[in-house]
């Protein structure tokens, strides 16, 4: 697949201006340009600069006034049914991909190429020519979310000759759902989104061992396991062991963890190091409740069925820029490495319901900057970037980002420890400032305050708001006021991690939904708004959200003119029914402004009087 087909290209075009264009997009070629009437052809050393070509390319460069396609050079006789699909949205579900794929015929194999870009790429084998045509004539150019879909044609070498289909797979087989890894003609496939990457942590002495001589031990594992693994050598300089990010599917994952830990003792044994060598996996904190479960179970349960011994770093390790725990498992490679994938296959599945819960909840709650709450950060939809991509600050020990439960709570936490603050949109300023009075139980003051202060001062600096909690109102108080103050993603992150916390620490039973009461102060003369003609507002606010929404009746007015709005639901339904009635006060002080004259000028000068 080294053969480029360049389409819609000017009868003025010539190949020293194809090589110019190559040339500039620094794209190498191993050949001469065969230009003819309206396209040409050219062969690149490899695929991977083929497909950087197509990529870089096809309908973004302009020659002579004309768009040039680029794909793939396939010759007629093999224009079989293979076809390359590019450009699909990053977040985009298999379970999505496979029903759009299906409306054209018999899928029998379908598997995702690993790339440089952003948005996805897979190759798609169908039961009959037809079918592929008709997928190719049809998706190509085809918009989804925004994302232009590519196909072209797979060079099919096996459309000469009559040979069995790939791993001998029957015609016709058609996968429902996610394939047995030992599915005819298929491997496992992995998710069209970024997987969860295995991290793990490696001695620094070994790390020459991992790497190989010119890089040929990493280089190798890398092909055999079909994963991308970044080594991070410059962080933490002088530590005594350092990160290593490893990016596949989970057997990939699995597979060179496995091969690292060979190494690792091959090296050790050569360089006659004594002392065990464990297996140190890193893990985002907002999983680490779910993997050890109810009372220890689902831990206690992976140590009996791999016969290994498990322990998990302390809460107290954790840092405002390093939110991973480290999971040691000691025992023999092999039970390391059966330990390796249940621990994983935990941390993924808690990812993935985070995630499903996410996509639910995400168009629901209006006037949220996703951006601001560092959900998906640039160059990395639907996943925390690599570490290549998002440098933490420094003395951070890196990692990447999740949208999961705060403290290993219900629902998805959104935004990731690294990033940071709260940022404004940009050119739009900075976001208001709300403030939300929340309720929680009295007995769970220390767990939010923290010992000598620091677990609150660390929520502050982290969701960029001022918290504070009050003084009890009486000796008996069953529930003391937190006072949030910030802009909505302040707010978000801060409310969220004191949900996920109260959970965390069982202030709810492991059944019970954790629902608080929030109050919020509205100007008096927008209580009516908020109520609407005969209560019609308020009831769709309920029935919309889910939380309970009271607007108490006969309230004084405080100093401020202010009265109280109450909202009692779980977090999704507080912070939605907060919004929207942020959303009408903006609209009620909007009106209040002073419309402008016409031409945007001050009131017109009085006229001078006749005489």
């Amino acid at each position: 697949m080294n053969k480029l087909y360049i389409g819609n290209v000017s009868e003025e075009a010539s190949a020293e201006d194809l090589e110019t264009i190559f040339e500039q997009w620094k794209i190498p070629h191993s050949g001469p340009f065969l230009v003819k009437t309206g396209y040409a052809f050219v062969d690149c050393p490899d695929e991977k600069i083929a497909m950087k070509a197509i990529d870089i390319l096809s309908g973004k460069v302009d020659l002579h006034g004309k768009l040039l396609e680029v794909e793939h050079s396939v010759p007629k006789r093999q224009r079989s049914c293979k076809l390359q699909i590019r450009n699909i949205p990053p977040h985009m579900q298999w379970e999505v991909l496979d029903g759009m794929l299906a409306q054209y015929g018999t899928v029998e194999n379908c598997e995702q190429v690993n790339t440089d870009t952003d948005t996805a790429v897979v190759n798609v084998r169908y039961g009959a020519k037809d079918q592929a045509r008709q997928a190719m004539e049809k998706l190509n150019g085809f918009l989804m979310e925004n994302f232009a879909l590519k196909v072209s044609y797979i060079p099919d070498e096996m459309a000469t000759a009559d040979a069995p289909p790939l791993g001998g797979g029957r015609r016709g087989f058609v996968p429902r759902g996610p394939p047995r890894s030992g599915s005819p003609g298929m491997g496992a496939r992995p998710k069209l989104q970024s997987e969860v990457p295995l991290r793990i942590l490696v001695p620094t002495q070994f790390v020459g061992a991992i790497i190989g001589k010119e890089g040929a031990t990493i280089r190798n594992i890398t092909k055999q396991t079909h994963s991308k693994i970044d080594i991070h050598r410059k962080e933490n300089a002088g530590a005594a062991e350092k990160p290593i990010t490893v990016h596949s599917t989970p057997e990939g994952c699995s597979n060179a963890c496995r091969t690292i830990m060979e190494i690792m003792q091959k090296e050790a044994l050569d360089t006659k190091f004594t002392e065990e060598i464990p297996l140190k996996i890193l893990a985002h904190n907002n999983f680490v409740g779910r993997l050890i479960g109810k009372e220890g179970r689902n831990l206690k349960k992976i140590e009996v069925d791999t016969e290994t011994k498990i322990t998990i770093s302390p809460l107290q390790d954790l840092t405002l820029y390093n939110p991973e725990r480290t999971i040691t498992v000691k025992g023999s490679i092999e039970a390391c490495s059966r330990a390796e994938e249940e621990v994983m296959k935990k941390v993924r599945e808690s990812y993935e319901n985070d995630v499903a819960a996410m996509n639910l909840q995400s168009n629901l709650i209006p006037g949220l900057n996703l951006n601001a709450l560092g959900l998906f950060p640039g160059g990395a939809p639907g996943m925390g970037p690599s570490m290549g991509h998002n440098v933490p600050p420094p003395g951070a020990q890196g990692g990447y980002s999740f949208g999961s439960s705060s403290f290993g709570g219900e629902g998805p936490f959104w935004a990731s420890v690294l990033s940071g603050s709260s940022q404004p949109v940009s050119g739009q300023g900075q976001p208001e400032s709300e403030t939300v009075h929340l309720f929680i139980p009295a007995l769970a003051v220390g767990a939010i305050i923290g010992k000598q202060g620091q677990h609150i001062k660390q929520l502050s600096r982290y969701a960029g708001a001022s918290i504070k909690v009050a003084p009890p109102e009486g000796m008996d108080t069953k529930q003391r006021m937190v006072i949030i103050a910030g802009p909505p993603e302040a707010q978000f992150k801060a409310q969220g991690r004191i949900f996920g916390k109260l959970k965390e620490e069982n202030f709810f039973g492991p059944k019970e939904e954790v629902k608080l009461e929030a109050h919020i102060k509205v100007p008096s003369f927008a209580a009516g708004r908020v109520i609407g003609k005969g209560g019609k507002t308020v009831n769709e606010l309920q029935n919309l959200t889910s939380a309970e929404v009271v607007v108490p009746r006969d309230q004084t007015p405080d100093e401020n003119d202010q009265v109280i709005v109450k909202i009692t639901g779980h977090f999704y339904a507080s912070q939605l029914a907060q919004r929207k009635i942020q959303e009408i006060l903006s609209q009620v002080r909007r009106q209040q402004q002073p419309k402008p004259s016409p031409r945007g000028e001050g009131p017109p000068l009085p006229r001078p009087s006749r005489k």
